[in-house]
């Protein structure tokens, strides 16, 4: 169904799953993996046997986020950029989308987690929102959407200082609705997607938009100014440098900017 070999997207009484497959590069995020995501969602909106959607990795690794080579080639800078398309996707996708998550979820893997209604992580999952740090900042919502859900102190700390946490102080924080074993959460994240299958497929719908009505027109216009900074951020020399930085695997210098 994919039209990108890094994608793989099945179907299967009434779950469409979405699997991350690039494993050599940790699951990095092209443009192109964007893309073949975007048509997989657009799928899934218009196809009504399609109740759930379900986005995964391989088993011992979500995503280290998006890949900078390919970002760098081709900076991400318009709404008409597949990464951009993707999170509007997320932000205003009517159907349950559950994700299903071990190893690293680095930058976008794990801020597409707060637009998920139900996320399961494995013992191994390690989240990460490190977009200061290469001199960018937040995207998908997330500097609107992480106070909300945990104040503004500790998305301070996960935002500003991007610090890695653990499965266990991810749930805590509220990020996830449960931590299983390596083994296990995949097929946790199934039995969980059945279940919602097996619910009033519209009441199940209806009730998701009724959660989300009452901040989404402040989250779209938030996303928008987010989007526009970030791309700003991008061509920064800030950002410049950290990714300069990092593809020749040293440590940034920012001490010469403002």
């Amino acid at each position: 169904m994919s039209s990108c070999k890094e994608i793989v997207v099945t179907e299967n009484a009434g779950i469409l799953e979405i699997s991350i497959r690039r494993p050599e590069r940790k699951n990095a995020l092209t443009h192109a993996m964007y893309t073949a995501i975007n048509e997989a969602f657009e799928h899934a909106e218009a196809t009504p046997s399609v109740r759930v959607v379900l986005i995964t990795g391989t088993e011992d690794c979500f995503t280290s986020g998006n890949d900078m080579v390919d970002f760098l080639q081709s900076p991400p800078i318009g709404d008409d950029a597949p990464v951009m398309i993707f999170l509007g996707k997320l932000a205003t996708f009517s159907k349950p989308l559950i994700a299903a998550v071990n190893g690293p979820a680095v930058g976008v893997g794990t801020t597409m987690l707060l637009h998920c209604d139900l996320v399961y992580l494995g013992e191994s999952a390690r989240l990460q929102m490190p977009f200061t740090s290469l001199g960018l900042c937040p995207e998908a919502g997330s500097s609107y959407l992480l106070p909300m859900l945990m104040g503004h102190q500790r998305a301070a700390e996960l935002l500003m200082l991007g610090e890695t946490i653990d499965a266990r102080r991810a749930c805590e924080l509220g990020l996830a609705n449960a931590v299983l074993a390596d083994a296990d959460y995949q097929a946790h994240a199934r039995k969980q997607a059945a279940r919602v299958v097996a619910q009033p497929a519209a009441a199940v719908r209806l009730t998701k938009q009724l959660m989300r009505e009452p901040f989404m027109a402040s989250l779209r216009g938030h996303m928008k100014t987010e989007g526009d900074a970030f791309g700003k951020r991008l061509v920064s020399p800030e950002a410049r440098e950290a990714m300069q930085a990092f593809m020749e695997k040293r440590k940034p210098d920012f001490s010469k900017f403002d």
